[in-house]
């Protein structure tokens, strides 16, 4: 009788150690699939043709802005008014329509210079890069790459209209000592579009995505455990936003990856992770809208990152072509939502 007694609760014992393990499973592997968002084929189908991005025109573009508008800090105010002439100039070029933003500090005015396309719908998609690079460092990466691939998506969306209203918007002042502060050229843009009861379907941030290794081990990451989920070299664009943002984000990467050679990777997880909220999208998440980051992870991976080294013979620009052939894929991808 003992004996029966004894296995029963061995029994018991190991069925409670199975529930265990499997609600265990259960769990890490709901939290690895909304941190990772997953696809299971390796790239969406083809909604979009391809349009050709010249990396020589983004090469110059990032050339411009460094080597005749640094240091493009509050500093060098002079600088930064060159910048946002050379990017009106630019939208200009492509047909869009221009609007500015001004808003002042310590009595300079700084402009936030947005390039309309599509037609004039209510709701509308918006596409962002700041155009200031931290003090001592020229910013070819951080952030000219970005810049530069705003200009050449006016130039594929002037050529190929969207269905609904793109807003490409270039921003002064996202880095210190104004980052994370209300005086953000797109914190100011965001309040401009609540109160004005602006719909923005999504807003995505292009930060710093210009520059890659395939050298193996030069991908960082935040935490050790990243290391399970994610590749070893920099030779990727990621996809980053908050935890609720799961759906757009496999969306946006879904879309992304109808680039042939583009490797895209994306994450979802909370703003303290360092990284998560690093760059102009999180102003526009503080006043209520959705929106993502595609970023080449910073200096997560690139050792040039806020030092005078960040300079433009370090960027890959075949690869940065594909990042903005990338995100225009995606704009037309979320423009056909209906």
């Amino acid at each position: 009788m003992r004996m029966m007694k004894s296995a029963e609760k061995q029994k018991r014992r190991w069925r409670r150690r199975i529930r265990n393990l499997a609600c265990f499973t259960f769990g890490l592997g709901s939290v690895l699939f909304w941190v990772t968002q997953p696809l299971f084929t390796v790239s969406g189908p083809r909604l979009n043709p391809v349009i050709e991005v010249d990396p020589e025109k983004l090469e110059n573009h990032v050339r411009i802005l460094t080597d005749e508008m640094a240091p493009r800090n509050f500093e060098h105010f002079e600088n930064m008014e060159k910048a946002a002439d050379y990017i009106h100039e630019q939208f200009d070029g492509t047909g869009a329509r221009i609007n500015e933003l001004s808003y002042e500090i310590n009595g300079k005015t700084f402009r936030i210079v947005s390039g309309f396309f599509g037609p004039d719908t209510k709701e509308r998609l918006i596409v962002g890069a700041h155009y200031d690079a931290v003090p001592g460092s020229p910013g070819a990466a951080d952030n000219a790459s970005g810049v530069a691939g705003l200009l050449e998506m006016a130039a594929a969306l002037g050529e190929n209209p969207p269905p609904m209203m793109v807003e490409l918007v270039a921003y002064p002042n996202e880095e210190p000592p104004f980052f994370r502060t209300r005086l953000m050229g797109s914190y100011v843009h965001a309040m401009h579009l609540k109160k004005e009861k602006v719909p923005v379907r999504l807003m995505i941030a292009l930060e710093s995505i210009g520059y890659f290794t395939d050298r193996p081990f030069t991908q960082l990451y935040p935490n050790p455990f990243f290391r399970l989920l994610y590749p070893s070299r920099g030779n990727f664009i990621a996809v980053v936003s908050r935890l609720r943002e799961g759906s757009v984000v496999r969306r946006i990467k879904k879309a992304m990856r109808t680039v042939p050679d583009l490797s895209v990777h994306s994450f979802n997880g909370p703003s303290f992770i360092a990284g998560v909220d690093y760059s102009d999208h999180r102003s526009y998440w503080k006043v209520g809208y959705r929106a993502v980051m595609v970023t080449d992870t910073a200096f997560y991976r690139n050792d040039h990152y806020h030092t005078p080294l960040d300079l433009p013979e370090t960027l890959d620009y075949k690869r940065l072509s594909k990042v903005v052939q990338g995100v225009y894929a995606a704009v037309l991808a979320e423009a056909r939502i209906k």
